[in-house]
């Protein structure tokens, strides 16, 4: 099953790029330009990473970000940041993002950093190995 990115940006122009650059790298997509709610909207939609632009019309997408990671049902979804402003950086502790990707960005990158986040946040499988071990039964 293809992993799920939810994309959140103000600009027609970039979510299409990201989606064409993901769905390329094969993953599902869905774009959206702008939210009422943000738990709502990953309740909906049921991403496993998601990508939000820093600044957004009437309202700060680091916010956005902070909802999700102080919420007990989405805070281990991978978040990721981006902005053509790298002044941000001074405040991505205060988010909780997981990571910050400075527009223009280089495609190869993004999608090595999504891979990476998608890994890290994988649910480990929590059952045992067990290595069989056949005993020779001398009678």
């Amino acid at each position: 099953m293809k992993k799920h990115i939810l994309i959140i940006d103000d600009y027609q122009d970039i979510l299409e790029i990201l989606q064409d650059i993901l769905i390329y790298a094969g993953y599902a997509v869905t774009t959206l330009i702008e939210i009422d709610n943000i738990i709502e909207t990953v309740a909906k939609y049921k991403p496993d990473l998601v990508i939000i632009d820093f600044l957004l019309q009437g309202i700060n997408g680091g916010e956005l970000c902070s909802q999700i990671k102080k919420n007990e049902q989405t805070h281990h979804i991978p978040v990721i940041l981006m902005s053509a402003h790298s002044r941000i950086l001074d405040s991505f502790e205060i988010y909780k993002c997981d990571e910050f990707i400075e527009k223009p960005f280089d495609r190869g990158h993004l999608v090595e950093r999504i891979k990476y986040h998608l890994k890290r946040s994988a649910p480990r499988d929590r059952h045992k190995e067990y290595i069989k071990v056949e005993f020779n039964k001398t009678n």
